[in-house]
Formats: structure tokens, sequence, C-alpha cells
């Protein structure tokens, strides 16, 4: 497979597979995102449309080659998000100081149990870890090479098609 065709995939697969396993995390294991966690959500969901042009320009070499590498920039983007949120965890910085929760709206009283229903989602502590990386460490830590991936390909002799 030439290094075009491999960057755009991983440019598309990645994000998508990060994302699915956010959600899984959330909705089947009950791990609310804390605020932090949705800006890193945020990059892979940029990352995909411009995964998805690189897609649709792919008779253009050097447009496509341009989507991709936005899409790479982006997942990038999410991982320093990701190892900036990690280091607030584990207490290495100050990490948001300001309630990130706003209700929807509707009544006083549909205000009020919007929020007494809300769970309270701190960035400073991790909901779950393996071999004491975080999920927001273990974002940083793939995005960040798969971000490098992408980029090595583009860099790559006969990276065309």
């Amino acid at each position: 497979m030439k290094s075009l065709p491999l960057a755009r995939a991983v440019a598309l697969i990645f994000p998508v597979a990060m994302l699915a396993g956010a959600y899984a995390f959330q909705y089947l294991g009950g791990l609310h995102p804390c605020e932090m966690c949705w800006w890193q959500r945020y990059a892979h969901m940029a990352a995909i449309p411009l995964a998805l042009a690189a897609y649709a320009l792919r008779g253009r070499a050097c447009v496509s080659a341009l989507f991709t590498g936005l899409a790479g920039l982006a997942i990038g983007i999410g991982g320093g998000i990701g190892l900036f949120h990690a280091g607030v965890e584990y207490g290495w910085w100050q990490g948001l100081t300001a309630c990130s929760t706003s209700p929807a709206g509707g009544s006083s009283a549909d205000i009020l149990n919007q929020i007494m229903a809300t769970p309270i989602t701190r960035c400073d502590v991790s909901p779950w870890n393996l071999f004491g990386i975080s999920m927001a460490g273990y974002n940083g830590l793939l995005s960040g090479a798969a971000a490098l991936l992408i980029l090595a390909l583009l860099l790559r002799k006969g990276s065309k098609a």
C-alpha cells in the first residue's frame, strides 16, 4: 500500500475508533466525560470530515495530502489536550477551576432538576486507568503516535495517490 492511502486510512479510522471507545466508556461503562474530555473529542470530531475530504479528493494527490495532514494535525491537537488533561489528573499542574456544566433550559424547576440530575465529573480525577495511565493519558499517547505516523507517511518518498 502506498503511503498516502495508508495515511488517509489512519486519519479516518483512528479518530472513529477513539470516539467509539470514548462513547462506549460513557454509555456502556457509565463514565461521564468532563469538560476536557469533550475538548479531546472535538479534535477527533474535526479530524473525521477532514479525512473524508481527503478521500473525496484522492484524485488530486496534493489536495488529498493537505486534508490528510490537517486531519493528522487535529488528531495531534486532541493528543496534546489529552496529555494536558492527564497532567491535571496526576496533579502536575492545575486545570479548570470553574464549573463547566450548563443547563439546557426550560422553567426554573426544569433547570434545577437538570442540575441535580447532572453527574458531577471533575477534570482533575481520573475515573478509570490501566497500568496507572488514565483514559486522557492513553488518548494523548495514542493520538500523538497516530499524528506522527500520519506525518511520517506523508513525508515518505512515493506518497502519491
